[in-house]
C-alpha cells in the first residue's frame, strides 16, 4: 500500500463530503500551525514589550489571551472548510440552537464583550487600586470573563467584567497614583485658633514633603456641640497603604496638638438640675 493509498483512504461520506485520511491530516495540521504561529507571536511581542514602559506590559496577557482567541477563530474555519464542511450551511442549521443557547450564556457573552470594551478603552488594568462597594482592592489579573482582585486583607475575588462596565468604579491609578489622604481632629473651644493650625500645617508639610510640588491643606471644617473641626488633607502616591499612612499621620497629628498645648477635645455634657429636683435629692441625702 502507497501513501497515495493511504492519503486517500476514505473514512467517512455524508451527503457529498469524503473524509480522507489526507483531508484529516491537513486539517490537523492547520490548527496546529495556528496554534505554533500563536505562540510564536506571544513570544516576540513578549520580548519586545518587555524592553518598554511597565504601563505597556500592563495589559499584555489579556490582550495576547485576544489574539490567540481570533488566531484559533482563523485556523479552526480554515480546518472545517479544508475538511469540506460549510460553514454557511452548518451556522443555519444551527441558528435555532444557537438562540436558545444564547439565551442560557448570555451573562457569559456580556462578561465577555465587557472584557474586550476593558482591553480597548484600557479604564481598568492590572495593577490598579479601584474602589468598589466601598472596598479597595487591586487588580491582579484582567481575563475577558471575569477579573481577579486581591483585597487589603489578603482576600482574592472573582469579578464579572460587566460589573466593571456598567458600576461606578473609582480608580486611584488611572492617570496617575497621587491621591489625596485626609484625616479630621477636633480640639478644645479653649484652644488658640491660630497654633493649632501652625502645629497642623507643620505635621501636613512633613508628611507631604515627597510631593511638594502638592500643597498639603489645613481647613477649619465645622464647630461642633464639643469641639472646633479641623481636616488635614496630604498628597500620597501610595493609595494601597492608605490604612498605615492614616495612621502615622494620626499619630503625627496627636503629638503635634500635645507638644503645643492644646487639648483635643471629647464629647462633654452639663446637667442642669430644676430647684425641685436638687431639693429634692437634698431632701434624700439628709434622710428626709
Amino acid at each position: 500500500m502507497t501513501l497515495d493509498d493511504v492519503l486517500g483512504f476514505q473514512l467517512l461520506q455524508v451527503r457529498g463530503v469524503t473524509l480522507t485520511v489526507g483531508t484529516l491530516l491537513t486539517a490537523l495540521m492547520i490548527v496546529i500551525v495556528g496554534w505554533l504561529v500563536s505562540s510564536a507571536i506571544q513570544r516576540m511581542a513578549r520580548r519586545t514589550l518587555a524592553k518598554r514602559s511597565a504601563d505597556d506590559n500592563r495589559n499584555l496577557h489579556a490582550v495576547l489571551r485576544l489574539g490567540h482567541y481570533a488566531i484559533m477563530f482563523v485556523a479552526s474555519v480554515l480546518a472545517f472548510e479544508t475538511l469540506g464542511i460549510n460553514l454557511t450551511t452548518l451556522f443555519a442549521a444551527g441558528a435555532i440552537f444557537a438562540i436558545g443557547l444564547g439565551f442560557a450564556m448570555q451573562n457569559v457573552v456580556q462578561n465577555f464583550v465587557s472584557g474586550v470594551i476593558l482591553l480597548v478603552e484600557r479604564t481598568i488594568r492590572p495593577g490598579d487600586i479601584l474602589e468598589m462597594g466601598g472596598e479597595v482592592v487591586q487588580v491582579k489579573e484582567l481575563g475577558l470573563r471575569s477579573t481577579l482582585v486581591r483585597t487589603r486583607y489578603e482576600e482574592e475575588m472573582i469579578v464579572p467584567n460587566s460589573l466593571l462596565v456598567v458600576a461606578t468604579i473609582k480608580n486611584y491609578t488611572l492617570h496617575d497614583a497621587l491621591y489625596r489622604l485626609r484625616t479630621t481632629v477636633g480640639v478644645s473651644y479653649m484652644s488658640d485658633v491660630k497654633a493649632v493650625f501652625a502645629a497642623l500645617e507643620e505635621t501636613a508639610r512633613r508628611f507631604n514633603e515627597p510631593h511638594g510640588h502638592k500643597d498639603p491643606v489645613v481647613l477649619l471644617t465645622g464647630f461642633g456641640t464639643s469641639s472646633v473641626d479641623f481636616e488635614v488633607s496630604i498628597w500620597t502616591d501610595d493609595p494601597w497603604n492608605e490604612c498605615k499612612l492614616k495612621s502615622s499621620l494620626n499619630d503625627a497629628v496627636w503629638w503635634a496638638l500635645k507638644d503645643a498645648g492644646i487639648t483635643i477635645s471629647f464629647p462633654q455634657q452639663d446637667v442642669h438640675l430644676d430647684r425641685e429636683v436638687v431639693d429634692a435629692l437634698r431632701g434624700l441625702a439628709n434622710g428626709k
